[in-house]
C-alpha cells in the first residue's frame, strides 16, 4: 500500500495550501490505495531525523510504496499515473507531453506566483512594489502561454484529463487575486474545469476532516 505522507498540522501564519493535495488528487482519481500519514510541522516532525531519511529537503508530499521512496510533487504524480497505468498516455510522444506540462506547472509556472506570494506577505517597501510588478508582468508571459494552449482543448497535455492538469491546476490555485486570471478566459474556465472533479471535492473534504481533527484535539 502507498504511504501518502502530508501535512496534519502546520505552522502560525502558514499560507495557501500544501502540495500533499496534489498527491492526494491524482491517488483519488486512480482508485490506488494509500493511507495518509500525517506530519505536525509545529511538533517539528519535518525535520525528525526519521522523516529526513525520506526526504532531504524536509518537505512535503513524500510517497512510501512498499519500501520506495519518492519525494517532489510532480515526481509522485507521474509515479502514480505509471503505477495506476491511468491519467497518462500509452504512447511515448503523448507521455513525452505529459511530462512537458507537468514540468512547466512545476518549474516554469509556480515560481514566478509564488514569488508574488513571497513580495505581497513579507515586503511592502518601494522596492519590492516595482519588483511585484515586474513579477506580475512575468507571471502573464507564462499565463498568456497557458491560454494559448488551451486554445480549443479541453485539457493542457491530451485529449484526456492527466497528471498535467492536476499540476497546473494546482498551481494555478496558488493565484490569490483574480486580476491576474481575468485576461485569461480560458485559464478561467480550465480551472474551473479540473476543480469541479470528484476526485479533487473529495480530496478538499479529506483535508478539511484533517484540519478539523487538528483543532479539536488543540482545544
Amino acid at each position: 500500500m502507498i504511504t501518502l505522507y502530508g501535512i496534519g498540522d502546520i505552522f502560525e501564519g502558514g499560507h495557501g495550501e500544501t502540495k500533499d493535495l496534489r498527491v492526494q488528487w491524482a491517488l483519488e482519481e486512480v482508485g490506488l490505495e494509500y493511507r495518509f500519514h500525517a506530519l505536525d510541522q509545529t511538533a517539528g516532525d519535518l525535520e525528525s531525523e526519521s522523516y529526513t531519511r525520506l526526504s532531504p529537503f524536509h518537505q512535503v508530499p513524500v510517497i512510501e510504496d512498499d519500501g520506495f521512496v519518492v519525494a517532489e510533487s510532480t515526481a509522485i504524480l507521474l509515479y502514480i499515473a505509471e503505477k495506476a497505468g491511468r491519467l497518462v498516455p500509452t504512447d511515448f510522444h503523448g507521455r513525452t507531453t505529459v511530462m512537458q506540462w507537468c514540468f512547466a506547472a512545476a518549474s516554469t509556472v509556480a515560481p514566478t506566483l509564488q514569488s508574488i506570494d513571497l513580495i505581497e506577505i513579507f515586503d511592502t517597501d518601494k522596492t519590492a512594489i516595482k519588483v511585484l510588478a515586474e513579477t506580475k508582468k512575468l507571471a502573464a508571459r507564462w499565463l498568456d502561454g497557458v491560454e494559448r494552449r488551451l486554445e480549443g482543448r479541453e485539457w493542457i497535455a491530451h485529449a484526456e484529463f492527466t497528471v498535467a492538469d492536476i499540476a497546473m491546476a494546482n498551481v494555478l490555485r496558488t493565484i490569490r487575486k483574480s486580476d491576474l486570471m481575468e485576461p485569461f478566459p480560458r485559464i478561467e474556465s480550465y480551472y474551473e474545469r479540473c476543480h469541479a472533479r470528484p476526485a479533487w471535492q473529495r480530496t478538499l473534504s479529506l483535508a478539511a476532516e484533517r484540519l478539523h481533527r487538528t483543532v479539536e484535539q488543540l482545544r
